[in-house]
Parts: C-alpha cells; structure tokens; sequence
C-alpha cells in the first residue's frame, strides 16, 4: 500500500489548487448543510471549505441540521437557502435516499445548482457530488485485520459499532468490512447501530462490551472510538479490546499516534470539501458522477501521521 505522504502528494499534483476560477472573480455565495458538527471529523470539511472559498472569492452559509435524524430541519435549511437566491448548495444529507429529503433537493435544484458534500445522496437534478466509496472504507479495516488473523489462524472476535441507518455511508460501510474479512479467522459478533454523537456512541460501547466482555476488537466510527478509548482506560492492557475506527477526526489521529488505536480509514476530508468548492465553481452541467481521493489505511505504526491533514483544534465555523 503506498504511503501516506505519496498518496496526499499524488492527490494534490492531480488537483493542483492553482489561481481562482474565472467564473469566482465576483463573489457568490453557497450554502452549505452538513449533518452536525458534533462529531470532529465535519470540522475538517468546514475548514477545508473555508479555505478554498476564500481562495475562490466564494461566501459560504453554515447550516447544521444537529443530525443524522434532524430530517424536517436540513429540509427547511435547503428552503432558507433556496429563499436566500445563493449560487450553490453543498449538501452532505442526512439520509441518502428518503423520499422527502429527495423531493426537497430535487426541487431546490430546479432553481439553484446542487451539489452532493462527502455523504451518498440519490436525488434526481444533482450538478456533482464530491465523496468516497464508503464499501472502501469498510473494506481497507477488513481487509487489515485479514492479513493479521487469515483463515485457519487462531479465532478472533469483533463487534462493529456504526451509525444509523438513516445515514447513506453505514450500509455501504458495513458491507466493505465484510467483504474485507472473507477468508479471515475474525467474526462479528452484532453490530450496533445509533446517530455519531459521543453521548449515543457511549451508550452503544457500554452495551456492546456488557454482551460481550471478551471481544477481541472493537470497530466503530471516530466518536464510537473516543467512548471506548475513556471507558476503557482503567482495565488492564491485556484485557482491553483493539480499537479501529472507520474514518479519521481529531481524537483519532492523536490516538493513531499514541498507540491507542491500532488502524482507521483516511478519506482526506479537507482535500474532499476543497474539490467540492472547485466543483461547484467551474461545473456547468449536471449529472456529474462522484468523484473524490483514494481511501487509505493508517496504522499506529506509520511514521508520517503527523502529516494527516484535520482541521486546526481551535477551528469552528459561523453558523446560521
């Protein structure tokens, strides 16, 4: 697997930031929803927003629904923004295919261009969307504790801790972890699901290691993984569960690093929410497929974690 700084440098060549668009030497306005900020990994992608905005001459409008089950309130951020006449709407939903949400982005975009942010989204009339594979995101972690414990080797045990199911990147997720484990000794055992918010995630860790004390790992997404790093901070080395989390925020790099947490999938939010700014810039045409980096693996024994790009620690956006 190539390196991190070769693959953040083979990114950047091929989206090289350049000077501004033309089409942003006057200022336009965008709004952006995005599920919430209580987890930290959107504070990347607000800050990579942020930056390539004001590198664009682009003013941005924050709107955070306060979940990933906060439906009817990204649906009447997407009429304010509508209402406001802005020149484009980046919008990570908060469900990928309800119908409601659909028909809400469906309708804004008969009006004003719209453009998929980081999250899965199945609207008809979308001008571009920026975001992973997220089956990639499961699949690097399966495919990591394979070669760790291949078929025939001593059994090993796994719980999977994911969000809800509203959300479009879990279902996907779960399936790529899957796959990534065929032909390996680690089972899952159960699989739980709730909203990413440290408090919901807790609660899940809590249950999740009263039915099963002696799992050999746990998987979960970045929030799932700061509860489990505080809850079992107390228990003895040999008696703690293996942590590896499905995506990358703040708490998860510093722990990638200090050897708490042995793996995590790295999709670059900072890099996504930039191309999704020049994306909406110069496109012109709807219907353009997603695009967006490679996913990689990161290890607690890389030696360039340093260089993983998140948001700096005192960075929060203005919000509506």
């Amino acid at each position: 697997m190539r390196t991190i700084v070769g693959a953040c440098l083979a990114i950047g060549i091929g989206l090289s930031i350049g000077q501004p668009a033309e089409a942003a030497k006057t200022r336009s306005l965008f709004c952006v929803l995005v599920p919430h900020f209580k987890d930290e990994y959107w504070l990347s992608v607000g800050f990579g927003l942020e930056q390539e905005a004001a590198h664009q001459g682009v003013e941005l409008l924050f709107f955070e629904a306060g979940g990933y089950r906060a439906r009817a309130a990204q649906i009447a951020q997407l009429d304010i923004c509508v209402a406001r006449g802005v020149d484009a709407i980046l919008i990570g939903a908060v469900t990928s295919d309800h119908p409601d949400l659909m028909d809400a982005v469906s309708q804004a975009a008969q009006d004003i261009p719209v453009f998929g942010l980081i999250n899965e989204l199945h609207a008809t009339g979308l001008h571009g969307s920026i975001g992973v594979d997220w089956q990639d995101m499961g699949f690097v972690l399966g495919d990591h504790l394979r070669v760790l414990h291949p078929a025939g080797s001593a059994p090993r045990t796994a719980v999977f801790l994911n969000g809800p199911e509203e959300a479009g990147w879990t279902g996907p997720l779960e399936i790529g972890l899957r796959d990534g484990l065929a032909g390996s000794a680690v089972t899952v055992l159960e699989v739980f699901r709730a909203d990413t918010g440290l408090r919901q995630q807790l609660a899940l860790i809590e249950t999740a290691l009263e039915r099963h004390p002696d799992v050999n790992y746990l998987i979960g997404n970045a929030p799932a993984i700061e509860a489990a790093i505080g809850l079992l901070a107390n228990r003895p080395d040999a008696e703690r569960p293996l942590l590896l989390a499905t995506y990358v925020n703040h708490t998860i790099k510093r722990s990638l690093m200090n050897g708490n947490v042995l793996a995590a999938s790295f999709d670059d939010p900072i890099l996504q929410a930039r191309m999704s700014i020049r994306q909406a810039v110069s496109a012109t045409t709807p219907g353009q497929r997603p695009i967006g980096p490679e996913v990689v693996l990161l290890t607690n024994s890389d030696d360039n974690l340093g260089q993983v790009g998140i948001s700096p620690a005192e960075y929060f956006p203005s919000l509506q």
